[in-house]
């Protein structure tokens, strides 16, 4: 079988965060050092959850913990409750920077990034999540 290496995957991020700044500055971060990353913002814990009951599934979510009326510790609880999206990798994406809620984040989600953060560091947590390692 060949494989045309031109062919790129591309995978989908979801970011939700309530600071357009920081949802740009990701989205315009991201995409610029990877192409094979699609980067959609939304500003609310209820959009990602109404974008994942559209069917509308991400291959990752990078979700912030401070937001109104849906913080993202409660966002993450609906997402994981829907068992057709427990399979969805949750990065959280945060200005916490106390150790309560890094080792709460830690354990629920499958990283923890504190704001404000290098792009290329939280392009290789993605990466390391996303793509596995390939094997000879």
């Amino acid at each position: 079988m060949i494989i045309n290496r031109s062919e790129k995957m591309v995978k989908t991020i979801l970011v939700v965060d309530d600071d357009p700044g920081v949802a740009q500055t990701v989205k315009y971060g991201l995409e610029s050092l990877d192409t094979e990353y699609k980067v959609i913002c939304v500003d609310r814990g209820q959009k990602c959850l109404a974008m994942l009951e559209s069917n509308q599934i991400p291959d990752i979510i990078l979700l912030d913990i401070m937001m109104p009326e849906m913080t993202g510790w409660e966002t993450r609880e609906k997402i994981k409750e829907n068992q057709s999206w427990t399979h969805i990798p949750i990065i959280f994406l945060t200005a916490r920077h106390d150790h309560i809620a890094k080792n709460a984040g830690d354990f629920l989600a499958d990283a923890y990034i504190e704001k404000p953060c290098k792009i290329t560091d939280l392009k290789d947590t993605i990466d390391k999540i996303l793509k596995p390692e390939r094997t000879g």
